[in-house]
C-alpha cells in the first residue's frame, strides 16, 4: 500500500530530524515519537474525501486503499467507516464479510446512523439472508422513516420473503414520499403480473415509464404485458426500445435478480425469440463504429 508507507515514512523522517546529535560518552536514550492526533485525523478525512470522490467515478479499487488508511488515522470517525463499508461492498469489490465486519463498526461508533443500518441490510440482502435484511431494514427506518430507499428495499426483502401484501404496502409507502420513485412503482407491477393482474401490472409500468422515458425495466415489462394481451405492434417498438436503452434486460439471470417472477420471465423469454428483438440485439451486438462501446456500467 504505497501511500501508507509514504506517510509512514514522512513520520520517521520528521522524527529522526528532531533529534539531538548525541556526543561520544553520551548514552543514546529511546526518543518515542509524538505523533499529533487532531492532524492525522485531518489527513485520515482528506483520505476519505479522495476515497469518496473515486467511488462516485466507480473507481472503487483505487478508493479502496485510501478508505482502508483514512480508517486508521480517524478510526473514530463512522462516516470513514460507513465509507470503508460500502466500498467493500460494491459490485468490484464484493467482499461481503469484511463489509458487515466495517459497517458493524460504524454502527458501534454512531447508532443513530440510520444510512449504516440500510448499508447493513444491504449486505445481507447479498447474503440472500432476507430476514436479516429486513432487520435491519427496519432498524433504519425507525431513524429515517421518510426514506424511500430503505422503504423500498424492506419491500424487496418481504418480496424475497414472500411476504407480498407487507412488500407492496413497503413500495407504496416509499412512493408516497417521493412521487417519481419509480422503481417502486415498477415493482408493484411485478408482484400485480405474478398474481394474474396483468391489467394492473401495465397501469403500474405505464405510471413508471412516465416518470422515467429512460427506464428499460418498466418499458420491457410493460412489452411483455402488452404482447400478451395481444398488442403486438406496440409492443415490438416497445422492446427495441428497451434493449435500445439497456441490454442487460434480454438477459433472463439479469432479470431474476431484479426480482422478475416465474410467470414475467416465461412471457420474457417468448417475446424476446420474436424476430423483431433479436434483430435489435442484434443491431446492439455490431459496433456502430471501429471504436469500442462503451460497456453500460451497472448501479
Amino acid at each position: 500500500m504505497p501511500k501508507r508507507i509514504g506517510l509512514i515514512s514522512l513520520l520517521v523522517v520528521c522524527g529522526l530530524c528532531s533529534l539531538p546529535q548525541p556526543t561520544n560518552a553520551q548514552a543514546l536514550v529511546p526518543h518515542t515519537l509524538q505523533l499529533d492526533a487532531a492532524k492525522l485525523e485531518q489527513q485520515g478525512l482528506g483520505l476519505a474525501k479522495e476515497a469518496a470522490q473515486l467511488a462516485q467515478f466507480q473507481q472503487f479499487e483505487l478508493a479502496l486503499p485510501r478508505a482502508r488508511l483514512a480508517s486508521q488515522l480517524a478510526p473514530k470517525n463512522d462516516k470513514v467507516w460507513f465509507l470503508l463499508g460500502g466500498l467493500y461492498l460494491s459490485p468490484q469489490i464484493q467482499d461481503l464479510d469484511k463489509g458487515i465486519a466495517t459497517l458493524k463498526k460504524a454502527q458501534s461508533l454512531n447508532p443513530k446512523n440510520g444510512d449504516v443500518q440500510f448499508a447493513l441490510g444491504s449486505a445481507y440482502f447479498q447474503q440472500q439472508k432476507y430476514q436479516e435484511a429486513a432487520n435491519y431494514y427496519q432498524e433504519g427506518l425507525k431513524l429515517k422513516p421518510n426514506d424511500a430507499e430503505g422503504l423500498f428495499n424492506l419491500g424487496n426483502a418481504y418480496y424475497m420473503l414472500s411476504k407480498l401484501p407487507d412488500a407492496v404496502a413497503q413500495y407504496r409507502k416509499a412512493v408516497s414520499f417521493d412521487k417519481k420513485f419509480w422503481p417502486a412503482i415498477n415493482n408493484v407491477g411485478l408482484i400485480l403480473y405474478e398474481q394474474g393482474d396483468i391489467q394492473g401490472a401495465i397501469k403500474q409500468w405505464q405510471g413508471a415509464v412516465a416518470i422515467e422515458k429512460q427506464a428499460a425495466e418498466p418499458l420491457l415489462a410493460l412489452a411483455v404485458a402488452l404482447y400478451t394481451k395481444g398488442d403486438q405492434q406496440q409492443a415490438l417498438a416497445m422492446g427495441q426500445a428497451a434493449i435500445r436503452i439497456d441490454e442487460r434486460y434480454a438477459n433472463v439471470d439479469f432479470l431474476k435478480q431484479n426480482l422478475w417472477g416465474a410467470r414475467l420471465l416465461s412471457d420474457t423469454k417468448k417475446f424476446l425469440e420474436l424476430p423483431g428483438i433479436q434483430a435489435a440485439l442484434q443491431q446492439r451486438e455490431e459496433p456502430s463504429s471501429p471504436t469500442m462501446r462503451q460497456r453500460i456500467i451497472p448501479q
